[in-house]
């Protein structure tokens, strides 16, 4: 059940009124139901995954707060007897048990999604055949719940959370319906906040959560599903589409990327609204970037913090890399102050390229942004210096060619999710500068692969209207606030224009696939 579906569709229609008709103090138990219903219409044997990790999770972290508490009440209980290394000796035997804890937490559940996610991939690696575990199918978004899941037992452990004492409230968490195969990925307690909580009915919270899955449904139907039998039509041959076709992947392929993942955040963004739940926004304007560093701090952006706070901050304090550090200063000095800052990052960027697929087209895409952003950090000050130096780096023309020098890198990094190997991506990207083929685009082959002009047309109005949005939103905020604040004719006409061209231009037509979303396989 696709969020693009008309069963989704019906199904929401469904649950909204009856969740503001059941008891208050019911309503996170019917989205528990809601959630294993939408997931299992997938396949029910993925509920099994879910149900496992939620168990798991939920046994461990409420060891771990038993833990805590019976350190508490031991020292509190004998604090005048114990002396104070007496005393910090049993803090740190409590701490390794909750330790222990949290880290069988999470070899269970990453042992799950190694299993059924990269078992092929790294048994091709060392025996040179590719092949799964038979009866293991790969659930829907577990790479997403994963995370989650993980960085809710780590908190746990932090003690920035206390422990869901409720197994089935721990469940809902994990498999939230509108989150659960694609993201964002939320923490606990940003999430609980408003998942567990009662909710009376609120017009203004339930129309612009509407509003936000129209908009969702524009970016994935005009833009994204119309493309998409292009692009597939271009990647499926890297010998007969060479030069100029590249060209037009390269641009069409990270708008498609765009408007499909933000489309479908806007879909879970808005039914969570539509249900008074806040979830985490997970871009800000990314194609606006100007850098690469500032891309992924904009791009994703539950992934990226998520993998900040869990990844780089532990491995870059961690013993062997402060060891790697002494080491390095003792020998280069200040010079080599920064390399165990790029061996966290290395690390960071194979588990991210890892994270995305088992594949090496993901390792060697996770990789390049390692590469480029530390050579960034490395040539900074001799921008800074540039910058300082030549004052027509401060215009705005100036500004217009370092975002196209970035939207350009960002289109090349994106092409590795396109094709099967690293060697078709880099000969698709040779073949740019060593075929002349540029007649293709006026010769009338373009229209040939899936879309006609027209198509063409309404991709880059709807693209432009989709940008123009994004613009307005870093002018002048919500959008939504924007059109709220005019008269009801013009709220009334503005929004029914939107649902009548989502209706009417949408590709439901040949080659349009509504199988998934981008971010659905991941």
């Amino acid at each position: 059940m696709l969020f693009t579906s008309y069963s989704f569709i019906g199904f929401i229609l469904l649950l909204v009124p009856l969740y503001y008709l059941v008891l208050k103090k019911r309503q996170w138990f019917l989205l528990l139901l809601a959630s294993c219903f939408f997931y299992c219409t997938f396949d029910p044997v993925y509920l099994i995954y879910v149900l496992i990790t939620a168990v798991t999770v939920w046994g461990c972290a409420m060891m771990m707060s038993r833990d805590q508490r019976i350190e508490k009440e031991y020292l509190k209980e004998k604090k005048e007897d114990l002396s104070k290394e007496v005393q910090k000796a049993y803090k740190a035997q409590h701490k390794r048990i909750r330790t222990a804890w949290m880290i069988l937490g999470i070899v269970i559940n990453l042992g799950i999604l190694i299993l059924v996610k990269y078992y092929s991939f790294f048994a091709g690696i060392f025996t040179g055949q590719q092949q799964g575990i038979r009866g293991l199918a790969v659930p829907l978004g577990i790479s997403f719940y994963t995370l989650q899941a993980l960085g809710y037992l780590t908190d746990v452990k932090r003690g920035t959370v206390e422990a869901e004492r409720n197994p089935l409230k721990m469940l809902l968490f994990i498999s939230f319906f509108p989150q659960v195969i694609q993201g964002p990925i939320s923490r606990f307690k940003d999430l609980s906040e408003t998942l567990f909580s009662e909710h009376e009915f609120d017009w203004k919270e339930f129309s612009f959560g509407f509003q936000r899955v129209l908009w969702g449904f524009f970016k994935k139907l005009i833009i994204a599903d119309r493309i998409a039998p292009v692009v597939n039509t271009i990647v499926s041959d890297v010998s007969k589409y060479r030069g100029a076709y590249i060209t037009a992947v390269l641009v069409l392929y990270s708008l498609e990327l765009y408007a499909d993942f933000t489309g479908g955040i806007d879909v879970t963004i808005g039914v969570s609204q539509m249900l008074g739940v806040k979830v985490t926004e997970n871009f800000e304007q990314p194609y606006f970037s100007t850098s690469l560093k500032e891309y992924w701090r904009k791009w994703h952006i539950t992934m990226s913090q998520w993998f900040r706070e869990f990844v780089f901050y532990p491995v870059s304090t961690s013993k062997p890399i402060q060891g790697i550090s002494k080491l390095i200063r003792k020998k280069f000095g200040n010079k080599g102050k920064k390399i165990p800052v790029y061996l966290s990052s290395f690390i960071v960027w194979l588990l991210t390229g890892l994270w995305h697929g088992a594949s090496w087209t993901f390792i060697v895409w996770g990789l390049l942004n390692w590469f480029i952003l530390m050579v960034s950090e490395e040539l900074e000050p001799v921008f800074a210096k540039f910058r300082e130096k030549y004052p027509f780096t401060k215009t705005v023309w100036y500004r217009i060619i370092i975002w196209i020098r970035t939207f350009i890198l960002i289109c090349i990094l994106n092409l590795f999710d396109c094709y099967a190997t690293v060697g078709e991506v880099f000969s698709a990207l040779w073949s740019v500068l060593a075929t002349a083929n540029m007649r293709v685009w006026f010769n009338g082959e373009m229209g040939k692969l899936g879309m006609a002009g027209l198509d063409y047309f309404i991709i880059l109005l709807g693209a432009a209207v989709m940008f123009a949005v994004s613009w307005l939103q870093t002018k002048k905020g919500s959008v939504r606030e924007f059109v709220a604040a005019k008269s009801y004719p013009v709220r009334f006409a503005f929004w029914f224009i939107v649902f009548i061209t989502v209706l009417l231009v949408g590709a439901y037509g040949i080659g349009y696939d509504a199988s998934q979303f981008i971010y659905n396989r991941f």
